[in-house]
């Protein structure tokens, strides 16, 4: 049986020559990251990040997974809202695990500061080289798009779970009126590209980023996948009316 293409952007490629596709952007943009998230978004993804972490809302001595959690902006957040916590009630230092695919997001992401709470690694959100039933919370912040095969990155985040753990996803997804899809459509197509390649040097990286949110699924039908990995209490909140959304669930 021949295996279905792998979108890449637009284009429909070899599952097999993704991977290292992605790698690639990731490898070229790496160093401006942060600031061209910052740029494109005009500061509002930290008002995203930070609504996140406040609803995963970690406690002392959770593991939490941030899965490809690139330069660590969510697991920052994660580990000052744990050791807050820690401060009032007490108990052992929550612990989390930063897992990339790429290795110059995770070198970026060091580069910024270490704290205690963090650990850092390297790995496949499709293949994570954790045991089964290993964590309290499992994040994935903009990245489930550039994995070759959602639905198996979706079944690891089940499987690496404990009974009750909690799911989240923050990815780009649809606005909900056709106003704002117009007007988001020429923003993205128009200026995030034209920020790229003055910012970063990269037109190519970030007409691909554009193209990648345009082929991820809506939020109903990613509300469905998540459900057929095996979750169960599945509910979605869009940020700035569609633009992105957060995808919750629980391992139950």
């Amino acid at each position: 049986m021949t295996e279905a293409p792998a979108t890449f952007g637009f284009r429909d490629v070899d599952p097999k020559a993704k991977p290292s596709l992605v790698r690639g952007v990731f490898d070229r943009v790496a160093r401006r990251y942060d600031l061209m998230n910052d740029l494109m978004s005009a500061g509002v993804h930290r008002l995203w990040k930070d609504a996140v972490a406040a609803r995963l809302n970690p406690q002392p001595g959770e593991t939490i997974i941030d899965c490809a959690g690139g330069t660590g902006d969510i697991a920052r957040r994660l580990a000052r809202m744990a050791r807050r916590a820690q401060l009032r009630r007490g108990g052992p230092d929550a612990k989390v695990l930063v897992v990339d695919y790429n290795a110059e997001m995770i070198a970026a992401g060091r580069a910024r500061g270490v704290a205690p709470e963090i650990c850092w690694a390297v790995g496949d959100a499709q293949a994570l080289p954790l045991p089964g039933a290993c964590a309290e919370a499992y994040v994935i912040a903009f990245g489930i798009r550039n994995v070759t095969d959602i639905s198996a990155a979706l079944r690891e985040a089940r499987r690496v779970l404990k009974p009750g753990g909690r799911f989240l996803c923050l990815e780009f997804s649809r606005p909900v009126t056709a106003a704002l899809r117009r007007a988001y459509d020429a923003y993205s197509f128009k200026v995030i590209p034209e920020i790229g390649a003055r910012v970063a040097g990269d037109r190519e990286a970030y007409q691909y980023l554009v193209e990648s949110i345009r082929r991820f699924p809506d939020q109903a039908r990613f509300a469905g996948m998540i459900r057929q990995a095996g979750f169960s209490l599945v509910d979605v909140t869009n940020f700035s009316g569609g633009v992105a959304a957060l995808h919750t669930a629980r391992a139950i």
